[in-house]
């Protein structure tokens, strides 16, 4: 277990701008910080981030908490787990108990899959740099490509050896189960046979966005067209080839701070980018692009520069690709490397300047590419042209921008030597086309995948309440204790018709003791203990600040307060700039206190008279109960027509 104290100084020190920075792009936006949400896919931002409190919010998907939740949901880690990733992040040292066999056995597949990653990268690295086979072979090899021993070692290089079950052995005798083995794919169980599924091979480890092992890529070095020339891990609880990209630990930094992510193919590619000190790269590993891969990316930026290595017939063959970027809202340019290059090769054979020049000045905007590569195939035949047009106009209709996409028509319109209007024409086509499937069959579609379109304008109803439902009562009576509990106000109050007297004391005073002079519970059971602590707060004098709250041991706690504290919207200094006054809740706490416990009181009161009335319906004229339930409908009404009365509240009995 991690001591209380070593977890209150993680949660001190964790800054949760540059915990969320790790993994979105944040950009300011009023006190707050906005980005795309890493949970849900999104186009337009609805992911907010509160430096002030510690707390992210997405308005889209209702996701929200502190930085140790965020870790959380974001890796699926366990709360230990989130806990040691950010003291790593911030230098603090956790020290706590050797877990108990009884801890060892409860750890979950995914935890342990992590644990014989990590271990299996330690054991190739080890044994290329301590064995004389690792150097002979492995060492040697990545030495000649020209990679430095800091990049081997950034990068956790290292050799896979020639025997069958080296790695299987040393994982057992390491105290890893053989079925754990098995189902993380690094160990083959064939005919009752374990052997290692990594022989002979350079090891590419491949690293998630916090930087754990996740899977590996391995080279054979010897040729044998018997053996392919990559094996990759196979898909696993933490591996998922489709969501993952090589590099990505090592350039998300880069590629926030340039706004903008080089694509290339291989392991090699980026390793020999990063040794140039060009660090925005990743890499797909040779799978075909995929959606989840481009929506990973868009986490960091919206610019995207695929550097292909000058081979057409493989460039056509990733226009599909390339397409599905444009989809997702993302801007597209291309770098073509002159004949016999690749990123990997040019890097070792220029220097980083030129590398970085070539780069920025040879990327091309995929439209404007792609119109000449084909219309370069078309020799002028005409109805090769008009495939080449409809084509184009296919990829210019997945942009969103209609501003983007009239500049593309009028560039590709000059350079097929065509009318603007004949692209225009063939454009609004297929747009309709689209409006109209999006109106037919894309929505059964969309109806049995669960997914339901929004209009671009929707007017928020208010909810309808039921009699018995006193739910947005007790919510703002909570919200006012969680924004405001600690704040003193001087209290005016009347103790005869003309004189008043003025006291010193916190929201949370004011809140609580009404609410508990009246006899008031809260239905809703997370409300209940939030006004629990704030109680015992008050008669401690000690009253507890939102933090307590985010930070609950009780995740629907931590979530209740996060989601009721912040705000979607802000208030636009344009106000104030004509001078136009907004009356601001917090300068006028007592009344709006005191009109959210009244309200609460008046609902609870109107509850109850429904309830008694309904009592009294069954009951027969000349019973004893029914003249007991008729004086007690007349003082319920009483007292609900007093608190009318406070509130301004004109109400028919």
């Amino acid at each position: 277990m991690i001591p209380k104290e070593t977890i209150q100084d993680i949660f001190e020190a964790a800054r949760i701008e540059e915990v969320v920075g790790d993994f979105v792009q944040l950009k300011k936006r009023g006190s707050n910080l906005l980005g795309l949400c890493p949970f849900h896919n999104e186009k337009t931002p609805s992911f907010t981030v509160s430096s002030a409190k510690g707390i992210f919010k997405c308005f889209g998907c209702g996701k929200a908490g502190n930085s140790v939740n965020f870790i959380m949901e974001h890796e699926k880690y366990s709360y230990p787990e989130a806990l040691k990733y950010l003291a790593n992040k911030y230098h603090i040292v956790v020290e706590e108990q050797e877990p108990s066999p009884e801890d060892k056995i409860a750890d979950t597949e995914r935890e342990n899959l992590f644990s014989i990653h990590s271990f299996a990268q330690k054991f190739y690295t080890d044994f290329m740099m301590t064995t004389e086979e690792g150097k002979a072979i492995g060492h040697t090899y990545f030495l000649e490509r020209g990679f430095r021993a800091d990049i081997i070692q950034k990068f956790h290089l290292g050799f896979a050896p020639l025997a069958w079950d080296s790695f299987t052995k040393s994982a057992i005798t390491h105290g890893y189960k053989e079925e754990l083995l098995v189902t993380s794919g690094l160990t083959i169980n064939k005919e009752s046979k374990l052997y290692d599924r990594f022989r002979e091979r350079v090891m590419f480890p491949i690293h998630n966005l916090t930087g754990k092992v996740i899977g590996f890529g391995g080279r054979i070095l010897i040729s044998d067209k018997t053996k392919p020339k990559y094996v990759n891990s196979p898909e696993s609880e933490i591996y998922n080839k489709s969501k993952s990209l090589y590099g990505i630990f090592f350039a998300r930094g880069a590629i926030v701070a340039k706004d903008n992510c080089l694509l290339v193919e291989g392991y090699t590619d980026v390793i020999s980018l990063h040794q140039a000190g060009i660090e925005n790269v990743v890499s797909s590993s040779g799978t075909s692009l995929t959606t989840e891969q481009i929506r990973l990316i868009s986490k960091f930026t919206k610019n995207i520069t695929i550097l292909y290595d000058g081979d057409p017939a493989g460039i056509k063959a990733s226009f599909r690709g390339i397409d599905m970027i444009l989809e997702q809202g993302m801007n597209v340019r291309i770098v073509l490397f002159p004949d016999g290059e690749d990123p990997d090769s040019y890097a070792r054979k220029h220097r980083s300047s030129d590398v970085e020049a070539f780069i920025a000045t040879a990327a091309d905007d995929f439209i404007a590419f792609k119109t000449r590569l084909l219309l370069s195939e078309t020799n002028n035949d005409p109805i090769k042209k008009a495939g080449l047009i409809h084509e184009i106009i296919q990829s210019i209709s997945l942009i969103a921008d209609p501003i983007i996409r009239s500049l593309y028509i009028k560039e590709c319109a000059g350079i097929m030597s065509m009318g603007e209007q004949t692209l225009l024409n063939e454009l609004n086509r297929l747009l309709r086309k689209k409006v109209l499937k999006g109106h037919s069959s894309d929505a059964s579609r969309e109806r049995e995948e669960g997914v339901v379109d929004q209009p671009i304008f929707e007017i928020e109803q208010e909810p309808i309440l039921k009699a018995d439902d006193c739910s947005a009562q007790e919510l703002d009576v909570i919200r006012l204790l969680l924004l405001y509990g600690e704040k003193t106000i001087d209290y005016v109050h009347q103790t005869s018709p003309n004189k008043e007297e003025t006291t010193n004391m916190t929201i949370a005073q004011l809140i609580c003791n009404d609410i508990r002079a009246n006899q008031v519970s809260f239905d809703d059971p997370v409300y209940q203990e939030i006004f629990e602590a704030y109680a015992k707060g008050v008669d401690e004098n000690d009253v507890p600040d939102d933090k307590l709250f985010f930070q609950h041991a009780n995740q629907k706690v931590s979530s209740y307060a996060i989601d009721i504290i912040t705000p979607r919207y802000e208030l636009s200094p344009g106000w104030e700039e004509f001078r136009i006054t907004v009356p601001q809740e917090e300068q006028r706490l007592q009344e709006v206190s005191l009109r959210a416990v009244l309200s609460l009181l008046h609902r609870r009161l109107t509850m109850l008279i429904t309830s008694n009335q309904k009592e009294l319906k069954e009951l027969s004229d000349d019973s004893e109960e029914w003249a007991d339930h008729l004086s007690r409908d007349i003082f319920l009404k009483q007292a609900r027509n007093e608190i009318s009365k406070r509130l301004g509240r004109i109400l028919n009995n």
